[in-house]
């Protein structure tokens, strides 16, 4: 009890600094992400001085976000009624196309980087290639979720560095895509002529008294069962199917020979999870005639499963091991900025026919960071949402979180990384990549 009230304590910190100090409220950092930064900085400065925590205060920290991305994951689909594939392809089939596109170049970049520069000078092993993508596009949850996956391969030091990857994509997507937010509004790329004013009370996130939105509905009666318990049962049905599909992969890597084997027996649990969420979610739409799931509750419990993932991950980094790869960290970071600042300036206005910087500017910080971040960025320039980028983002959402954005492909890319190598990967990349600029002109010619 002692760790979690200090995760707790962490938090509160956390959200009491984003208040007070107007520099981190600039930043748009959640207090989750502040909360682990100031954790790691007073674990570091407590072993500097010779006076290290005790192993009670931070007990289980460690394994903490192994367990939450299952659940963080398990509620992606709970709550909402899937729609339809043609449906979701009809009103955000360019927006997948261009976030396919910016997520594959990312392992695209980061695999031709290791293989002609980091590998041969650095002397790093290929799956260094999935830090970066998996940092940016699935953040913090996705890289400390897939930290069995790396002790598995013999590499757990590439969780660290993942989390270090998560950081600097978020505050890279808040710093640079604001820079690029202002060149827009410059060269009247944007329906608005000027950046909006942000009140100082909204910095800090308080929700004024009389506009705050319920946190969500309650579906039976307490008398019988706790309607926040209820949810709970069905995310623990959805990890439990995940975790049985999880048994079935371990079976079927028992039949297969060599390297097949290797990446079935490392695939990662919490994609499973939301693969379980879905059928969950399949089941209730057919059978469940009284709507028994809210989103709402579904996203609190999300939300708060993610805000004490993030704080345990990022104050467990091990600075010493980062510090000894720093220099290939950036090179990585900064060539996967790069990748997206090139291909919001250069690709989204060929891509889009109406609105390509809102358009963009959302999908840039959503690969950088976290689906937050892209709308934040998003409100700058289109706070109304007068323009489709909004609903095509959020509906796109819908086909890109399970494959890519810590769903199934960020699950499998570092076993194939860990097995393969890099080369293959990169081809894997280059021919998505083909693929979808290929759908992207023939719906442009449609």
């Amino acid at each position: 009890m002692l760790s979690f009230g200090c995760l707790c304590v962490l938090l509160g910190l956390g959200y009491w600094l984003r208040r007070r100090l107007l520099f981190l409220q600039r930043l748009y950092l959640p207090a989750s992400v502040i909360a682990g930064l100031l954790g790691l900085l007073v674990l570091q400065a407590a072993r500097a001085i010779g006076h290290p925590v005790s192993a009670e205060a931070t007990h289980g920290w460690g394994d903490l976000p192994g367990l939450l991305i299952n659940v963080v994951f398990a509620c992606l689909f709970l709550g909402r009624t899937l729609p339809a594939i043609g449906q979701v392809w009809k009103s955000a089939g360019r927006q997948l196309a261009y976030g396919q596109i910016v997520a594959w170049g990312q392992y695209a970049v980061a695999c031709t980087l290791v293989l002609f520069l980091i590998k041969p000078v650095f002397h790093l092993p290929d799956v260094f290639a999935g830090i970066m993508p998996v940092g940016f596009e699935g953040g913090h949850g996705t890289a400390a979720g897939l930290g069995k996956v790396f002790e598995e391969y013999g590499v757990p030091e590439m969780k660290d560095f993942a989390l270090a990857s998560a950081t600097g994509g978020i505050m890279g997507a808040i710093i640079v895509g604001m820079g690029l937010v202002n060149w827009a509004v410059r060269k009247g790329y944007v329906e608005r002529k000027s950046p909006p004013e942000i009140e100082i009370e909204a910095l800090g996130g308080i929700i004024p008294a009389g506009r705050r939105p319920a946190a969500g509905r309650l579906t039976v009666s307490s008398d019988v069962i706790e309607s926040l318990t209820l949810h709970l049962v069905f995310v623990g049905l959805a990890i439990l199917i995940g975790w049985l599909m999880k048994q079935g992969l371990s079976q079927i890597s028992e039949q297969l020979p060599g390297k097949w084997g290797d990446i079935f027996e490392g695939f990662p649990l919490f994609p499973l999870c939301m693969l379980g969420g879905v059928i969950v979610q399949w089941l209730a739409d057919r059978f469940d005639r009284h709507e028994h799931m809210d989103e709402g509750l579904m996203l609190r419990i999300q939300n708060c499963a993610l805000d004490f993932l993030v704080v345990a991950a990022i104050a467990n980094i091990k600075l010493d091991v980062v510090a000894k790869g720093w220099l290939p960290l950036v090179i990585l970071i900064v060539a996967g900025i790069g990748w997206n600042v090139l291909c919001l300036t250069v690709f989204a206005r060929r891509a889009f026919k109406d609105a390509w910087f809102e358009r963009g500017i959302a999908e840039m910080g959503q690969s950088m960071g976290i689906t937050a971040t892209g709308l934040l960025l998003l409100r700058t320039v289109d706070p109304e949402y007068e323009t489709e980028a909004a609903e095509a983002f959020a509906a796109k959402q819908l086909m890109h979180e399970p494959f890519m954005g810590g769903g199934l492909w960020t699950g499998a890319a570092i076993p194939l990384l860990a097995v393969w190598g890099g080369w293959p990967i990169l081809g894997i990349a280059l021919g998505a990549i083909a693929i979808w600029t290929i759908c992207l002109l023939v719906m442009n010619r449609s």
